[in-house]
């Protein structure tokens, strides 16, 4: 009798994988680029205009903080897409007691295996609204799209890099205070 519900068991379990859609794919997940964040391009201080530049004339101080980012075949998987969302932080200075939206310009930018060539670059503007007396809010961005071919080239060989669009003056500023 013991050695019948046993044989039952092993029966039902070998067969409880036939056919069953668990949702788990056995197939190997889609290859991802390496993706960081510049550094000299993670933090973006506004000033009042015209005033100097310390904390009392700051309007607001933004920092891209971290990214989401997901990779999936497409196309048969002829190519790899990759969506990547920014996550930024933003905080009103005491120059900006009226302020009540902050636009964000960022970038991401493809670079090949040895970072030597950009394969793509990408502009963007997040707008981060603050409201009613909310001083800090963290957002995440849309997710924007890159396209790799998985025939062209492998896709794990590449970077994207995301960065605030900053000026020059501003490139010196985060050079001068170091990463935060």
């Amino acid at each position: 009798m013991r050695r019948d519900a046993v044989m039952a068991l092993a029966a039902a379990a070998l067969l409880g994988g036939c056919g069953l859609n668990t949702g788990y794919s056995t197939s190997p997940p889609a290859p991802c680029p390496r993706i960081a964040i510049l550094a000299d391009g993670a933090d973006l201080t506004r000033y009042r205009a015209g005033a100097v530049q310390d904390l009392a004339a700051m309007t607001s101080d933004a920092r891209l903080i971290g990214f989401q980012a997901q990779c999936d075949y497409t196309n048969r998987r002829r190519s790899v897409s990759v969506a990547v969302s920014g996550v930024f932080e933003l905080e009103r200075g005491p120059a900006g007691a009226g302020l009540r939206s902050v636009a964000l310009p960022w970038f991401a930018v493809v670079t090949d295996s040895d970072d030597s060539q950009v394969i793509d670059r990408q502009e963007f503007v997040t707008t981060v609204e603050l409201e009613g007396n909310a001083n800090r809010v963290r957002v995440q961005s849309r997710p924007v799209s890159f396209d790799f071919p998985v025939d062209e080239r492998r896709v794990e060989n590449h970077t994207i890099r995301l960065s605030f669009q900053v000026t020059p003056d501003q490139l010196a500023a985060n050079r001068r205070r170091g990463p935060r």
